[in-house]
């Protein structure tokens, strides 16, 4: 496939608005594409106008699968009079490609498309199969990855490779991201007469005082370090004078390896059933969202076989990294926490959900040739 197709189909993927929703017509624009060279694509539907898609390539002669994955929503544009192009316009300016979604992430998923049609058309196949798995809500929810990983999607993986923009560095250890939601139920009372009521905001204030030292116990993870968290938002009371009677806080973690979800679900579990016993007041915790951490050994065949692929496909040195972000991959990693997973896409993690976001077209067309090497080399 020549440049000017590459760069027409990552181009026709910003026009698409697919704005937290609208995957549908990212789907069926892909499914037209893989039609093309005859490539079947299973388009799942679901809500409205949400879709997944899936497309498989190889005979599946061995039990080898490696999976490939974006997604195809992008975050909201925000304040069109702050945007100098037009975020769906796809405009070029230099080697910038300017539109929502560019850098998150419609560069990495077109590459992806692009490196499974190239192989395909070159003739060569996988012993076992390539399993290109394209999501919607990424960015809110992960509503397509949880649909895919509840039907197995990612049971039979070998491997998995992630097309988040990363500046063409190997991102080989991922957080998790817990959401959680605690509530405090205490008794309304005129503020003239406070004895008379339970204060649900000293409730949480009392939670809040717990939850400042809850993990600083927990064991270093080798590749992520410390369990990060935050409480993030309170809501309480309607009118001065009024002891209120609700109060809610919510907070975010990013569990590691070594302190995963279920275990910081323990650890919150913990405070909030010692604050119901030892005081007045009534909380109760909800878990909100649910990402896994992933954590694959650096030395891994994976990673190295990554790190060369994207040394020999982009100008810069690329280095072995990690983040503090979810992704899909956190997902599909829910009951496959040995699964080698690394992320690996075009120009840099903080180009996304900006203002006048873009990609490098230098930067997208090393990203297909990154990917190409990778799917082929996978299989020795």
């Amino acid at each position: 496939m020549d440049k000017e197709k590459q760069a027409k189909i990552l181009k026709d993927l910003i026009h698409i608005n697919s704005v937290n929703g609208n995957e549908l017509d990212v789907a069926d624009y892909l499914a037209r594409l893989f039609a093309q060279y005859g490539m079947d694509a299973k388009v799942d539907a679901f809500g409205e106008r949400r879709a997944n898609l899936i497309v498989e390539f190889g005979p599946g002669n061995t039990d080898q699968v490696l999976g490939i994955t974006g997604h195809m929503d992008t975050v909201a544009v925000g304040n069109r009079a702050n945007w100098h192009h037009d975020p769906f316009g796809a405009e070029t300016q230099g080697d910038r490609l300017f539109g929502r979604g560019a850098a998150d992430m419609k560069s990495g998923l077109a590459a992806q498309a692009i490196a499974l049609i190239e192989l395909k058309e070159s003739g060569w196949q996988p012993d076992g199969k390539i399993r290109l798995i394209a999501t919607a809500g990424e960015e809110y929810g992960t509503p397509g990855a949880n649909r895919l990983e509840e039907k197995g999607v990612a049971k039979d993986l070998s491997a998995l490779i992630v097309g988040e923009p990363t500046g063409g560095n190997i991102v080989y250890a991922t957080s998790g991201s817990y959401n959680y939601q605690v509530i405090c139920k205490g008794r309304s009372a005129h503020s003239s007469m406070p004895e008379r009521g339970i204060n649900a905001v000293s409730g949480l204030a009392r939670f809040i005082e717990l939850e400042a030292s809850l993990f600083d116990n927990v064991p270093l993870d080798q590749y992520l370090g410390s369990v990060k968290h935050s409480i993030t938002i309170l809501k309480a009371g309607d009118q001065v004078n009024t002891i209120p009677d609700r109060a809610e806080l919510r907070g975010n973690l990013r569990p590691t390896r070594a302190f995963d979800n279920e275990r910081v679900t323990h650890r919150l579990g913990q405070a909030i059933d010692y604050l119901n016993q030892t005081t007045d007041y009534e909380l109760t915790l909800n878990i909100l969202n649910d990402w896994w951490p992933i954590a694959t050994d650096p030395q891994s065949d994976l990673v190295k076989l990554a790190l060369k692929a994207a040394s020999d496909s982009y100008a810069n040195q690329p280095e072995l990294t990690i983040i503090n972000g979810a992704t899909d991959a956190s997902v599909f990693v829910k009951h496959r926490a040995d699964l080698p997973v690394v992320v690996l896409g075009a120009d840099e993690w903080s180009r996304a959900h900006q203002v006048d976001e873009y990609t490098t077209w230098s930067s997208y067309f090393a990203t297909i040739n990154a990917y190409r090497t990778i799917m082929h080399d996978f299989f020795g």
